[in-house]
């Protein structure tokens, strides 16, 4: 089919995003994923190999699958494995890739943005490995999207994705698989599932917000069928085109009604959600919410008392932005810290090089040596074993460790949806400030070290830059600016702002008082009123 390029068709931090009506103008799907085939291709083609394909549900999934079984044909794919009805979560899509040693995989997600005719779409590729495609690859899909002139398509009828099985479409195999067996069989190789029947069997009770999207089956599959927690143990369990209408960002806001609960006189043990995708994941004592930072170093500072990861770790991994929480964790255990750029595709080398086991975003995203995706229910059976082995509740677990380690006090200020030029010029005038800025003063503290960082693999000797802006203070305080990649409309400027607390008597300070001095301090710094016109974030996390 005859094309010509559309601009645009730059992968983010996790392929490409746009509005939904946007992927449904003619040829732009087509174009896209016509440009990822010719990027990824081997010299001999794609001749024996298998691709999986399966996506979160939301509008457009079932469309869009179809189309890309057609062009998979056309471009010579022998085998595609597609989740029954179009569906797979993106760890299960990585747990697939590897436990069927396929060549790659599309998930069709826009993670955790809204869905719906007006919401939006995003495709992404995942190379070999499991894990998003590199910054070469996607560097590679962008530039032939630049020059495309044809895509190739077979004109053939959909596919039956509603029955599990083989169905030929052309010359290669469509075989539709169940979306949550091989991640459930996963599953239970990691975790002792015995241990944890006991654990529902004795009383603890779990609630689970699935937000009405991809994981509702794998929640209700592992944590009511396997493990044997009561029925409606998985709220808002089915899965929806438009999520409900609701935002499927496990965050404090979104997630509403299960902090509510968790913050309620009956209150369950655990509360935990996962988003769009069900990469991501929230986790909510009772009256207590851990932080995705603190999550992640609570999950390696106690790893070992799962099955899996029972001889240790090797190493952890963070992005930049993420608290130095897990650097504590890391410097007591003995084991090397990573920290990396934004992206979940920065921890695929060391996890494959076997220099780290545990890894984590403060986006509310965790994950193991396991997949080379983040994983939400992973996260929340790791909070369950700990919780089964140590016999404590999520309050205790969190403050003992806080005892044993201090505290980061942190937070994350989002202003979603700014003007893009606006947001352009706020990082520009930041970049330029930053040389002057050792020596000076913010919020009564001296400035250690103020850059725009860079990341260098130390795998494979690539360079990622300006990843962040970076402002440290001489105690080891930090504010950092970047603009999110995952967004589909104007600009969204995060602003993280952390603060290390030795003293075991100052644990306890509600994080936004503790942290009151440096968030205004980063709104001044910034002009973040002035270049923006907002005067409050639109989240605060």
């Amino acid at each position: 089919m005859l094309t010509q390029p559309i601009s645009g068709m730059k992968p983010g931090t996790s392929g490409l995003r746009k509005k939904v009506t946007d992927f449904q103008r003619p040829h732009y799907l087509a174009n896209f994923v016509q440009s990822i085939f010719n990027a990824v291709r081997p010299a001999d083609g794609f001749a024996g190999k298998t691709l999986v394909l399966g996506g979160d549900g939301r509008f457009f999934n079932a469309e869009a699958a179809q189309l890309i079984l057609k062009m998979a044909a056309a471009n010579g794919f022998a085998r595609v494995l597609v989740g029954q009805g179009a569906i797979l979560s993106t760890p299960a899509a990585s747990c697939v890739i590897r436990r069927h040693g396929a060549f790659g995989g599309i998930i069709l997600s826009a993670s955790h943005n809204p869905g719906g005719p007006e919401g939006d779409f995003g495709i992404k590729f995942n190379a070999a490995n499991g894990g998003p495609a590199p910054e070469a690859m996607t560097e590679a899909m962008y530039a032939a999207s630049q020059t495309l002139t044809e895509y190739h398509v077979l004109e053939a009828p959909d596919v039956d994705l509603t029955r599990l099985g083989p169905t030929a479409l052309g010359a290669m195999t469509v075989e539709v698989i169940s979306p949550v067996d091989d991640y459930v069989a996963l599953m239970a190789s990691l975790f002792d599932f015995p241990a944890l029947r006991a654990l529902f069997a004795g009383g603890f009770r779990l609630r689970f917000d699935a937000m009405h999207a991809v994981t509702g089956p794998y929640a209700r599959a592992i944590f009511e069928e396997a493990l044997g927690a009561p029925a409606g143990t998985v709220m808002n369990g089915t899965p929806l085109p438009d999520f409900g209408g609701h935002h499927p960002d496990p965050n404090l806001v979104h997630a509403h009604e299960l902090l509510a609960l968790m913050m309620g006189p009956d209150a369950p043990d655990l509360g935990a959600a996962s988003d769009g995708d069900g990469d991501r994941n929230l986790i909510i004592g009772r009256g207590i919410f851990i932080s995705p930072s603190d999550s992640l170093a609570m999950l390696a500072a106690n790893a070992h008392l799962a099955p899996a990861y029972a001889q240790g770790i090797s190493g952890i991994a963070r992005s930049m932005p993420t608290s130095g929480a897990a650097d504590r964790v890391a410097a007591a255990l003995g084991v090397p810290v990573y920290e990396t750029p934004t992206g979940w595709k920065f921890f695929g080398n060391l996890l494959d090089a076997g220099r780290v086991t545990i890894c984590g975003e403060e986006s509310a995203g965790t994950g193991s040596h396991h997949v080379r995706e983040k994983d939400g229910i992973w996260a929340v059976l790791l909070w369950l074993s700990i919780l089964a082995r140590r016999g404590q509740s999520v309050q205790q677990i969190a403050q003992e460790h806080w005892f044993t380690y201090g505290r980061n006090y942190y937070t994350r200020h989002d202003y979603e949806e700014i003007d893009a030029a606006a947001a352009a010029q706020l990082m520009a005038g930041l970049r330029a400030r930053l040389p002057a800025l050792p020596g000076a003063t913010v919020a009564g503290r001296l400035v250690a070290t103020a850059d725009d960082f860079s990341y260098l693999d130390p795998v494979d000797g690539s360079q990622s830059k300006q990843q962040g802006l970076r402002v440290v203070l001489a105690d080891g305080s930090r504010i950092v600016y970047r603009l999110s990649g995952t967004g589909t409309a104007g600009a969204t400027l995060r602003v993280y702002i952390e603060q290390y607390e030795p003293d075991a008597a100052r644990l306890d300070l509600p994080v936004q008082e503790a942290l009151a001095p440096l968030i205004a301090a980063a709104e001044s710094l910034a002009d973040i009123r002035a270049l923006t016109g907002r005067t409050e974030p639109s989240v605060i996390t």
